[in-house]
């Protein structure tokens, strides 16, 4: 971690989050689906990450068709490129926009101090997937458009030059196949898309696959060296080491571009990206926009087996929630729902849609006549889990844990691995012992 700087930032932001924000998730704030669309009315602000269907008019073309079943509700759209860091700050204040993607770095305790209830746990779980990430005291606060299986997104092509035709089962048979990617090709093997920094977060969603297990969050809670030899995140923060540090990722990662690195794998300058299964059809989007072959993009599980089977993790992404601020609830409820049942966005993104009993996208048909394991976590002791991490400034669902990898592997930073992992279980043991 950049100890000096980034913990105390981020110790700063969760004490102002701690202190800002509504009273509370009682009745009056609740943000219930609207039975009469001819009722609601009002202009709404919606904050997202994807500015890509900003500036593509896609959330124009959704909103239009909205218009069709509340044309009193006026729909405007926020795309911020650092939603993380941006959203942070507006939720300092009351001014967030009235539907937004709850950002990662806010407890779960928290979310009724800044979000309406959207209704009972028991109702919501029998239509969505995922409502248990969101639940606080049987009280919903927000709803996935889509979950995410994790894998490596890559460029099939060059690995079929480099001499690869199939799925590395082992971490150090992933390295080898990258060392061949470098050897026999003009690609990069590994693209890190450090300097954005927000890809570099989805490492933290390995965890539970080498294990394959569902309860491997909540586990968090009760182990003091969670970066032991043989642990999820020991496997994972060594593959992410060893990859930079093999010099098989970008030469200057502060010179990444995200919005680049889409063109460059589906060009084939690039070979592989850890990502969700969200991005596959963005790659093929671009390999399309290039003149290459959409198909040369495929999507492979997380280097390891349990029992002869690859695992995945399968999480919610980001979920919507309403600014418990917000004056229009009505209205950025009706949105909400639209858009996760109606707008049809989850599929057009080939993923896997919140809705109970949606098919699985086309892009994970590998991972299912393979048979790949689909793991959703557990979220038991999500809350317990979220205080040692805030105690111990760790941040493991922030930038700044992985990059502070990257920069120690590269030799940015003192250290090396074992001082790395060390660090992590010295500082998660004493956070744990001063949280019980």
């Amino acid at each position: 971690m950049r100890r000096t700087l980034a913990a105390a930032t981020g110790a700063a932001l969760a004490l102002s989050l701690a202190a800002c924000g509504g009273s509370g998730g009682g009745s009056s704030q609740a943000a219930p689906s609207p039975t009469d669309p001819s009722q609601v009315s009002g202009t709404i602000t919606v904050l997202t990450n994807r500015t890509d269907q900003v500036q593509d008019g896609t959330l124009d073309g959704y909103a239009k068709r909205f218009n069709q079943s509340y044309p009193h509700v006026t729909v405007k759209f926020q795309g911020l490129t650092d939603y993380e860091g941006d959203v942070k700050i507006r939720m300092n204040s009351a001014n967030y926009g009235d539907v937004l993607s709850i950002p990662n770095s806010v407890p779960l305790k928290q979310y009724p101090t800044f979000f309406a209830s959207l209704g009972s746990a028991a109702d919501l779980s029998r239509t969505y997937d995922f409502t248990d990430h969101a639940t606080v005291n049987g009280q919903v606060y927000g709803i996935a458009n889509i979950g995410t299986a994790n894998g490596f997104v890559y460029n099939k092509a060059v690995w079929r030059q480099a001499g690869v035709t199939d799925w590395p089962t082992t971490p150090r048979q992933f390295l080898d196949d990258l060392q061949a990617i470098r050897a026999k090709t003009g690609a990069t093997p590994y693209y890190t898309n450090y300097h954005d920094g927000w890809p570099l977060t989805n490492w933290g969603n390995v965890l539970g696959s080498p294990s394959c297990d569902p309860a491997a969050n909540d586990k968090l809670a009760d182990t003091d060296q969670p970066w032991a030899a043989g642990q999820d995140l020991n496997t994972t923060d060594t593959l992410l080491y060893d990859i930079v540090h093999d010099k098989l990722s970008e030469a200057d990662p502060n010179t990444t571009n995200w919005e680049n690195s889409k063109n460059l794998i589906a060009t084939g300058k690039v070979a592989t990206m850890w990502l969700g299964s969200w991005a596959v059809v963005q790659m093929r989007a671009a390999a399309k926009t290039a003149g290459a072959d959409p198909d040369d993009i495929g999507f492979m599980p997380f280097p390891t087996q349990k029992d002869g089977h690859f695992c995945t993790v399968v999480r919610p992404d980001y979920q919507y929630a309403v600014n418990i601020h917000s004056p229009n609830k009505a209205a950025a409820r009706a949105w909400l729902d639209w858009y996760i049942t109606k707008s049809g966005d989850a599929q057009a993104a080939l993923s896997i849609s919140s809705v109970k009993g949606t098919p699985l996208p086309s892009e994970l048909t590998p991972f299912q006549d393979r048979g790949v394991k689909f793991v959703q976590l557990t979220n038991a002791k999500t809350s317990q889990v979220d205080e040692i991490d805030k105690a111990s400034e760790i941040g493991l669902n922030a930038q700044d844990y992985p990059q502070h990898i990257v920069d120690v592997a590269r030799g940015a930073a003192a250290g090396d691995l074992t001082s790395v992992l060390n660090d992590l279980n010295t500082k998660w043991s004493k956070a744990k012992g001063t949280v019980g």
